[in-house]
């Protein structure tokens, strides 16, 4: 591996912190809720750290940085935390600000562990220095796609704006149905009001609709106008990325929240530790957690591990990712190379098909799980 040589301040041995950034979208246009989630996950487990002894005895840091869903904003970010002497990165939400803040760190020999990004390609070229917990999206979305086939689904449309990582999730449920009798049908939303949409999806003969598009807009517009028409009301609205885990999803939308299947990385049953640390982010968030903050959490339980096993060097904690063995809230944790993805990947966190309950909007039902 080429190591560049770290800064003195990224190996103290004064007992001052040991210092990790953390990359979280805070403010708009950034998914913030999700943000915070992540953060929170992050803050919590620091904490335990630091209650447990630091990192042979000398505290965790956290420094945090807003990417406000701006890969500009995430590289400079990932600039100035090196600079700060940061052993490594953490977080990230949003795939596209991802891949920014992975190829700079890439380029300047920081380690990242990216938390919950799932874009396959989160860097051109196979690193050494990058690590990630969320799967893949090419994983994810083929179980969602594998849902929509075993309930019948076969005339599927998708309301999509331009992006890298839209464009990739079309490509993935494409590519997949195709071989298996199913059809996409791409609306763009560029060129498509929310109510033209019904009538796009009354002509295509469409039994589901897929949001690829952002939150909150044009996303309630577009479940609040096909729910709304008498023409659609047998069509399923789906959303793989994940909308609907938030709270903010439910009180926007109301009852027209529910029945939208979306993709869920944790088990059905939490282990112990994963039940505990729930249980302390209800608290921390005043609401029920999203997987996100799990991902956070675990993410610290990662980076904690191998700093207390390979000290702040940089170059040292890149080169521990496939000796990583920890056990986190939804599983134990190990990182592998895996076909088609460039960076360490812990292949796979569970994965689920879920949607809020009709009868109860605060409730999860399984529909399908891989």
């Amino acid at each position: 591996m080429n190591t560049p040589p770290s800064p003195p301040a990224a190996e103290r041995t004064d007992g001052s912190s040991v210092r990790i950034g953390a990359l979280v979208p805070l403010t708009r246009p950034g998914w913030v809720e999700a943000g915070q989630h992540l953060l929170a996950g992050l803050e919590l487990a620091v904490g335990e750290v630091n209650d447990a002894g630091g990192i042979v005895g000398r505290p965790l840091e956290l420094v945090v940085r807003d990417t406000a869903a701006d890969p500009q904003r995430a590289a400079a970010a990932v600039d100035e935390l090196a600079r700060l002497g940061v052993a490594a990165l953490a977080g990230e939400y949003h795939s596209v600000v991802a891949r920014a803040a992975a190829a700079r760190a890439d380029t300047l020999g920081l380690p990242f562990l990216c938390s919950s990004a799932v874009l396959d390609a989160l860097t051109e070229q196979p690193t050494e220095w990058v690590a990630r917990l969320a799967p893949a999206q090419s994983h994810g979305w083929r179980i969602y796609a594998d849902f929509l086939l075993s309930a019948g689904h076969s005339r599927i449309a998708v309301a999509a704006e331009p992006s890298v990582y839209w464009a990739s999730g079309a490509r993935i449920l494409r590519d997949y149905l195709a071989p298996r009798g199913g059809t996409v049908i791409e609306l763009d939303m560029r060129a498509l009001a929310p109510t033209a949409v019904c009538d796009e999806l009354v002509d295509n003969h469409a039994t589901a609709l897929l949001l690829l598009v952002g939150h909150p807009e044009p996303a309630v517009s577009i479940v609040k106008s096909v729910r709304s028409d008498q023409r659609l009301a047998e069509i399923v609205i789906g959303a793989p990325a994940g909308q609907p885990e938030f709270a903010e999803w439910a009180r926007l939308l109301g009852d027209d929240s529910t029945a939208i299947p979306f993709l869920r990385y944790r088990p059905e049953r939490l282990s112990p530790l994963g039940a505990r640390v729930e249980t302390a982010l209800r608290e921390r968030l005043a609401e029920a957690p999203s997987f996100v903050a799990f991902e956070g959490y675990d993410t610290v339980a990662v980076l904690a591990d191998v700093l207390r096993s390979r000290g702040a060097d940089r170059a040292g904690i890149a080169e521990s990712w496939p000796r990583v063995a920890v056990e986190g809230t939804r599983g134990q944790i190990r990182f592998s190379r895996t076909p088609g993805i460039s960076v360490w990947q812990w292949a796979w966190t569970p994965v689920q098909v879920v949607d809020r309950d009709p009868a109860q909007p605060d409730r999860f039902r399984i529909l399908h799980a891989g």
